[in-house]
């Protein structure tokens, strides 16, 4: 499945040598590019893959690894597959293109022996967090590795900001992590929607619009608080606004703008956005509160967002889930691959999804509820243990589609496309 979505989506031409060169062919290249993708996200290892039968070497491997894959190719590779997923999907089948994605964070164990690794007391282990990005269709969109003392929220921004997609973000479905003021004031000033599945919304206060009207909602009362202070928001908007820029254009990160805050609760800035978060999650809760199509929506995006954990758990198999290596660099490059093998399976199973699917005898069996259920997130058909082969000329025989890119396949459906 990687090899096909490699060949289809001509993926591999965002791989440059970091050296400014190189003298391995396009076709030598490609074959140890997926080795290596392959080592790493399923986490088996480039010693484990070298055994297989394809002709190249341990040494040859790390090689490409070291020279080629670094941690911009490796996320331009899932940017491209992702892309031409969405340029490959059926509107008759998947419905129209989704704005919204779910994100949360998920453990990932490493080795008790890494010096860098941290103790995280909800989970009871050592590790570090894994935060994605998925839309509603399955696909991850975005992954970044963050410490287990890191904000959550801000990893939630900067992935809605910095996926690199086609897609255009406009809603993020979060768990309990998101239902935080600060998230809903940030994400209002960068205009995208915050949806988290708030627990005990029992205890949550909402703020009066207006001063000076004790009595105007009075089967509200136990829930009421204080009036938002607009005056606050008035005299901090410049402020705000240019905080939000910073974000929007990379200027500074999330995380560090948050940092400075917390250093500095008082910060009239910092209060400004908590009023705008406070007014914002107030709006939420009433909505929430009011809409029963609103809660299903955000409990099947985050459905979305466990199922995609299981697949990743099936994915990286090896060495029982945990990371071994203490490096940063070699954790980014695992969490990559893994999402590099997660978009490839999505992409080869919506392709032959509709290709059963659009059979004529299928158009009046599928109901409406039917289609609702279609996921390309399924992982029954595939074999991930055993001898790994590499033939690149191979292929599954899917309809051709046409993707983005220079060097799309031409001839797929009998199998004889030329190699890379």
């Amino acid at each position: 499945m990687l090899k096909e979505a490699v060949l289809r989506t001509g993926c591999l031409d965002a791989v440059t040598s970091v050296s400014g060169g190189g003298s391995l062919s396009p076709e030598v290249l490609a074959e140890r590019l997926l080795l290596v993708i392959y080592a790493y996200g399923t986490n088996t290892g480039i010693k484990a893959v070298a055994s297989g039968g394809h002709g190249h070497t341990e040494d040859e491997l790390r090689y490409v690894r070291r020279r080629y894959l670094s941690a911009e190719a490796a996320r331009a590779i899932a940017v491209q597959i992702a892309n031409a997923t969405f340029a490959a999907r059926s509107t008759e089948l998947w419905g129209q293109g989704s704005t919204a994605v779910a994100s949360d964070s998920t453990h990932v164990r490493a080795y008790e022996q890494n010096v860098f690794t941290e103790w995280h007391s909800r989970y009871g282990g050592r590790g570090v967090f894994i935060y994605w990005h998925v839309e509603k269709k399955s696909l991850a969109i975005h992954s970044q590795l963050i410490n287990c003392t890191a904000s959550e929220v801000a990893a939630m921004i900067e992935g809605a900001m910095r996926h690199g997609t086609t897609m255009d973000v406009e809603a993020n479905y979060t768990d309990s992590h998101g239902q935080s003021e600060i998230g809903f004031g940030i994400t209002r000033l960068l205009n995208f929607d915050l949806l988290p599945r708030i627990k005990r919304i029992s205890k949550v206060k909402l703020y009066r619009p207006v001063a000076g009207e004790p009595d105007a909602y009075p089967q509200l009362a136990p829930a009421l608080t204080r009036p938002i202070r607009w005056e606050l928001i008035a005299q901090q908007y410049d402020q705000m606004i240019k905080y939000a820029t910073a974000i929007r254009t990379r200027t500074a990160s999330t995380e560090a703008i948050l940092r400075r805050f917390t250093r500095n609760a008082s910060h009239p800035t910092y209060a400004a956005m908590l009023e705008v978060g406070r007014a914002q999650k107030t709006i939420f809760v009433a909505r929430y509160l009011r809409l029963r199509d609103l809660q299903r929506e955000i409990e099947e995006g985050l459905n979305v967002m466990e199922s995609s954990n299981g697949a990743n758990s099936v994915i990286a198999y090896g060495k029982g889930g945990e990371i071994v290596s203490n490096r940063r660099d070699e954790q980014e490059i695992f969490v990559l691959c893994l999402r590099i093998m997660q978009s490839a399976l999505v992409y080869v199973n919506t392709l032959m999804l509709q290709d059963i699917l659009g059979e004529p005898e299928w158009a009046d069996l599928l109901t409406p509820a039917d289609r609702r259920g279609l996921t390309p997130l399924f992982w029954s058909h595939v074999r991930p243990y055993g001898e790994v082969n590499l033939n690149m000329d191979a292929r599954l025989k899917l309809a051709a589609v046409t993707v983005p890119g220079p060097r799309a396949s031409a001839d797929v459906e009998d199998g004889t496309a030329a190699r890379r």
